[in-house]
Formats: structure tokens, C-alpha cells, sequence
């Protein structure tokens, strides 16, 4: 009999897999990243095929295989829906997935930075101004490599990125944005999974 693994998690990508499934990347809370795969689920009769969509926020329940997890039951947070919705955050929970996926190599459980990304998101998710919405999308970038050890203490903008995400932080980083992403840029150069 497999254990069954009761956690919740956001869904940074996905690819079809066999006849009628797919292979999904998802930064668990309790897990870390995980691999997981769901047989039946681009069939029209299947139940899980419009809970388990790209950058959805979703409660799963997993079962380890050999080489990787599969997906056994899914439901909806209804949160963070709206996000997929609008084009531009859209875009900037592509553009965090994409890195969160570079980043996070393997599973290794981290609830800290998953909260973090999680209450980051929801501050996103309520912003309708564009302007502050690129401030908020520096401060997650600049939050996520922090979390992961890529700002360093002594990083100009560890402040920034340690305070509580609210409105007086996003009021410091307007007028910040550019040494924000010079420091993104910095950790990212640093880390050398991206070119100089």
C-alpha cells in the first residue's frame, strides 16, 4: 500500500505525457519541487482536467513511484485565479515559474519560501496598477533569491527583500526598481545558471 501525500501546491508547468496524460512541475509546500504525473487527465471525462492547469494554486494529494509522483486527487484553492487571467501578471507568473523551475533543484521541502511566494502573489494578485505591479514583480524575484541564499547578507537590497510584503515596501522599491534588478541580475550572474 503507497502513502498517500496530503499537501497543496502551485503548478509552474506542464507537458502531455502517454496517450491521455501529462507530467506536471509543482512547487509543493511540503515537498518542495516534485515531478508528478496524472494518467487520463487530457480525456474531456476526466474530473482532474481543469483543476490541474498551468500556475494554478491546488491541493493534492500525491503517491511516490519508482522515479516520480503521481497525481491521485486534486481540488481547487480558489485562490489566485485571477492572476492567470490578466495578461500581464500572466506573463510574470510564466516568467516565475520559469526561474523558480531553474532554481529549485529537486525536492527539498521549503515551506518558508513557499508561504513567502504564496503571500507575494496574493499582494500581486489584488494590485491593478501596471507600474506597481513591475515593482511587485521585482520584489518577488528579488524575495525568491534572497530566500534561497542568492542576496547575501550583505546584498544592498537584503533589506528590501526581508521586510513583510505590504504597501510601505512597495512604496520604498518604486524609486528603486532599477538597483532592484541590478541585484536581481547580480545574484542571478552569481548563481551562473544564467549568462553574464
Amino acid at each position: 500500500m503507497h502513502h498517500i501525500y496530503h499537501t497543496e501546491g502551485i503548478i509552474l508547468g506542464s507537458r502531455n505525457s502517454g496517450e491521455a496524460g501529462k507530467y506536471y512541475r509543482i512547487f509543493t509546500r511540503d515537498l518542495g519541487m516534485v515531478g508528478a504525473s496524472a494518467s487520463g487527465v487530457r480525456k474531456m471525462s476526466s474530473k482532474l482536467r481543469y483543476i490541474l492547469s498551468d500556475f494554478a494554486y491546488v491541493r493534492l494529494d500525491l503517491v511516490r513511484g519508482n522515479n516520480f509522483w503521481r497525481v491521485t486527487s486534486a481540488s481547487k484553492t480558489n485562490s489566485l485565479e485571477g492572476l492567470a487571467k490578466d495578461p500581464l501578471t500572466l506573463k510574470i507568473l510564466a516568467n516565475l515559474s520559469r526561474l523558480l523551475q531553474k532554481l529549485l533543484a529537486g525536492e527539498e521541502p521549503n515551506s518558508e519560501l513557499f508561504g513567502d511566494l504564496l503571500e507575494s502573489l496574493r499582494f500581486l494578485e489584488r494590485e491593478k496598477e501596471e507600474e506597481k505591479i513591475r515593482d511587485i514583480e521585482a520584489i518577488i524575484v528579488l524575495r525568491l533569491l534572497d530566500k534561497l541564499g542568492y542576496i547575501g547578507e550583505n546584498g544592498a537590497m537584503g533589506g528590501l527583500a526581508r521586510s513583510p510584503i505590504a504597501p510601505e515596501v512597495l512604496a520604498r522599491a518604486a524609486g528603486q526598481r532599477r538597483e532592484i534588478l541590478s541585484e536581481i541580475n547580480k545574484a542571478l550572474r552569481e548563481s551562473m545558471l544564467y549568462g553574464a
